[in-house]
């Protein structure tokens, strides 16, 4: 006689037990496919919101720091010394009339509560006023001279963004070496070096010219004039050298230092050494799996980067003459200028804190772990 397979009734009654428990586990029957409902849309759901929750309160703190660098650049700077009214007499002998007269025009006689609330209405329609010395819209000077500073920021970013990545990955992966101790000591002796510092002895040296050496390079200016064409291109070019490299000089060992330390951070990660058991030569693994996993850091300092082009490097422009954002916020500021420097301040800080906005707005995108 065949033994009886059927299995013992205690058996089917663990298997119905355990059938029972899965299924109020998961709240979906264990005996049918899952049906589409909300339930199988629960965690993707949950994730949204949470998203949609972390970026409201990204949006709504980027909200609140406008509204107090609005607050900041219009009382701080009253508070500089020096009338602008003055100023912009240069020292001629006036009559107290005049000087009333210019006051009403520029609207420094009002109430310093009704100047704020005039200020802030143009802000929000877009207008930010007359400049004082240049006498005209303060908008018209901004859009004349940001795009020599997005020539100058930009080129210097990219370069920077560049050498810094490369650099500090190779000193990482190469840890110890010669090479990794050269290159960080160098990088931190130069980003300790003041840019305006280091933009007057490139002037000395390569404009100018020292000894046997040349000068090869103007000392300011962004063209030398009657120039078209090709040739235009080639002379901004030639002047654009000596403030790029100062930028790039200063600014890239911050991105190598925070790409070295990221990617010491992923040495030991197993899945490096899963790679390598493939049979990966070193120079792969480290190209297509360390450094895409290690440029996350880095991601909200190239943001960071991005808002700083916006506001250009006021030292190195005001070095090298250069006619952007940075050498008009200088001028303005020595007047004092009041319309022109608060609208640079403003532009400055408002694209510093939308970039920081977006980089906490894309990193959850990289890394699922942010933002939940």
């Amino acid at each position: 006689m065949a033994a009886d397979s059927t299995p013992p009734l205690t058996e089917f009654t663990e298997l119905s037990e355990l059938s029972e428990l899965t299924e109020r586990a998961d709240g979906v029957p264990t005996d049918g496919p899952a049906p589409a409902g909300p339930s199988a849309r629960g965690p993707r759901a949950r994730t949204t919101r949470a998203y949609l929750r972390y970026v409201a309160g990204k949006l709504t703190g980027a909200a609140i720091s406008l509204l107090a660098v609005l607050v900041t650049s219009f009382f701080l700077f009253r508070i500089i010394p020096g009338d602008p009214v003055k100023h912009m007499t240069g020292g001629r002998q006036m009559s107290t009339e005049q000087i009333e007269s210019l006051r009403r025009q520029f609207g420094l006689d009002q109430p310093l509560w009704q100047q704020f609330t005039d200020y802030c209405a143009g802000v929000l329609s877009g207008d930010f006023g007359t400049s004082f010395q240049f006498r005209a819209p303060v908008i018209d000077k901004i859009t004349e001279a940001l795009p020599a500073t997005l020539l100058l920021t930009g080129t210097a970013f990219v370069l920077y963004t560049l050498i810094g990545i490369w650099l500090g990955s190779r000193s990482a992966w190469r840890r110890g070496r010669f090479g990794d101790r050269f290159h960080t000591a160098f990088a931190l002796t130069l980003y300790s070096v003041p840019s305006f510092w280091l933009g007057l002895l490139l002037i000395v040296t390569l404009s100018v010219g020292v000894g046997p050496i040349p000068g090869l390079f103007p000392t300011g200016g962004m063209e030398s004039g009657g120039e078209s064409g090709f040739a235009y291109v080639l002379d901004v070019a030639h002047h654009l050298t000596l403030p790029v490299i100062t930028l790039v000089a200063v600014e890239y060992a911050r991105t190598l230092l925070v790409m070295r330390s990221s990617l010491l951070d992923e040495m030991g990660s197993d899945y490096l050494t899963t790679a390598r058991a493939k049979g990966l030569r070193d120079d792969v693994v480290r190209r297509r799996h360390a450094v895409p996993n290690a440029l996350l850091p880095t991601v909200t300092l190239l943001f960071v980067n991005l808002g700083n082009t916006v506001a250009g490097a006021i030292l190195v422009e005001t070095v090298f003459s250069w006619p952007g954002l940075g050498g008009l916020f200088y001028q303005a500021l020595s007047v004092p200028d009041l319309p022109l420097v608060q609208a640079l301040f403003f532009l400055f800080a408002a694209a510093v804190i939308l970039m920081n906005t977006l980089a906490d707005l894309v990193y959850p995108l990289l890394d699922p772990r942010v933002g939940r």
